[in-house]
């Protein structure tokens, strides 16, 4: 008896010595080693601050916009930390490193679905849903091939009917909103014009009172994209939430409308960008959904004006400060003009490529105040950059406007110089000049932009002078750049301009 109890004290000895070396194993070798690599990985993290908890420095980054210089909050923490090519802080919830430079621009553009992706906030994706700017990989290809012969420069018919059509709505717009008055806040009367355009070119609405409605949500949802989404009543991100509810409804019953006159035969498969979004499908016969729909045109709305509305503001801001510039701007556009009277023929995509000039000051417009300062990236898997660690499931932000004003790619940086862009920006340090952002993810709709913005400078210039009322007007980013008053301006109308404003 005592001999079986010995043997079985044995036993369960060897079996607790058994599971403590093995606890000791796994402990001390596989856990202490994983323990081991973490600290490792924190150690080898870029320099930075994590800032508070939960708002991180998030509202660092948004006070320097306020303040009217959003590349302040980069600028102070590459000096604090040594000038590194990225560091690291904490925005919108999330942990970003932020890379710096051409080099950050290039690395982050040219590894676009292999070791970093797009991502946008969490108040963005709740904004916005499954739509062009919030998927990846052959959704956003086919999404992004699907709208390319629309908003870009390829299909003949395309640029043609958006050239003719841009020129007719802005006569109108001009007719309607600037003719006979003494003074216009620019701002105000731009964005419901872009807003007007990208309706009509997008999804041929036309109805005033509803697009006047549409965009007075879409202003509510533009201060509530880049927020910390608390939903709950009160916050910008909650109002911005009720609006875009209010939108989809309204855009819904459009695409209902339409699919039923494409059905019946009434409407035309290339009548706009909806029609086109309805009858297009992928190499495997598959069509957007209705709520895919609903999601894009809202997005293009979005995209198809604000940044537009930002530019021509700051354009005309720019040419009223330079009597030089606008008076060069002038002779390109009144040639352009006498080629077509005494008709006053609508202007062809033709008459867009001999706008040289007009292109380059509207290029260094934005390279001084670009409309999106910045975008955000994924960190697909760990990797490595500027001798950092960057983890897996990391944000990453890149801003545009620290390396367009940076004194080593562009001498004399605040300068106001056209001349930068003599022969394109193919001349530029590569990667310095961003403004449209780069890889296969550059925004979509820059020849679009291109052509809305041109198309409006040649007829307001041609039938006006202006000036400021507001000389030293603050520009605020909220969250794009703005003048805080909306650029009140004094009109004087051309001498003959009346037999200008024609319209067929």
């Amino acid at each position: 008896m005592i001999l079986m109890m010995m043997i079985v004290l044995l036993v369960l000895l060897i079996i607790t010595t058994l599971i403590s070396t093995t606890f000791y194993y796994y402990y001390y070798h596989v856990h202490h080693d994983e323990a081991k690599a973490a600290a490792k990985q924190a150690s080898n993290l870029p320099p930075g601050s994590f800032g508070w908890p939960i708002i991180g420095e998030t509202l660092g980054l948004l006070r320097a916009g306020w303040d009217g210089c959003p590349e302040r909050f980069i600028r102070e923490r590459v000096e604090r930390h040594g000038s590194p090519l990225v560091f690291k802080t904490s925005l919108l919830g999330d942990k970003v490193a932020v890379l710096c430079g051409p080099a950050g621009n290039k690395f982050l553009f040219g590894n676009e679905n292999k070791v970093v992706a797009m991502w946008w906030p969490k108040s963005v994706r709740k904004l916005f849903g499954s739509c062009l700017i919030t998927s990846g990989g052959e959704e956003a290809k086919w999404l992004r091939k699907m709208l390319i012969s629309y908003l870009g420069p390829v299909d003949s018919f395309y640029r043609h009917y958006n050239t003719t059509t841009m020129d007719l709505v802005t006569r109108h717009h001009l007719h309607s909103h600037w003719h006979g008055k003494k003074e216009v806040n620019v701002f105000q009367t731009i964005k419901l014009h872009t807003f007007e355009l990208a309706c009509r070119l997008f999804m041929s609405l036309e109805d005033p009172h509803q697009i006047e409605k549409l965009a007075s949500l879409f202003n509510i949802l533009l201060k509530g994209m880049i927020q910390i989404p608390f939903n709950f009543p009160g916050t910008r991100f909650y109002r911005a939430m009720r609006a875009v509810t209010c939108i989809r409804k309204q855009i819904l019953i459009i695409v209902k409308q339409r699919r039923l006159a494409l059905d019946r035969r009434t409407a035309s498969s290339s009548q706009d960008l909806l029609s086109h979004l309805l009858v297009s499908s992928d190499e495997n016969g598959r069509f957007l959904t209705q709520t895919e729909i609903v999601n894009n045109i809202l997005t293009l709305l979005f995209a198809g004006h604000d940044t537009s509305s930002v530019t021509i503001t700051l354009l005309m801001k720019t040419l009223a400060q330079l009597p030089q510039v606008y008076d060069q701007v002038l002779r390109e556009q009144l040639d352009i003009a006498e080629s077509k009277a005494p008709a006053g023929e609508l202007l062809q995509w033709e008459d867009i490529q001999k706008m040289r000039y007009s292109w380059n000051v509207v290029s260094e417009v934005i390279r001084l105040t670009p409309p999106v300062i910045g975008a955000f990236r994924e960190a697909l898997v760990d990797f490595n950059y500027a001798g950092y660690t960057i983890p897996k499931g990391w944000k990453l932000y890149w801003s545009a406007l620290p390396t367009q004003r940076d004194e080593n790619f562009f001498p004399n940086a605040t300068n106001f110089d056209p001349s930068r862009f003599e022969g394109g920006a193919g001349g530029l340090a590569p990667f310095s000049y961003v403004p449209f952002g780069g890889g296969p993810r550059m925004c979509l709709g820059k020849e679009f932009a291109r052509l809305e913005i041109l198309v409006f400078l040649h007829n307001v210039i041609t039938r006006y002078n202006w000036d400021l009322l507001i000389p030293d007007e603050k520009i605020e980013y909220d969250p794009m750049p703005t003048p805080v008053k909306g650029l009140p301006v004094r009109l004087h109308p051309r001498q003959n301009s009346e037999c200008q404003l024609s319209v067929k």
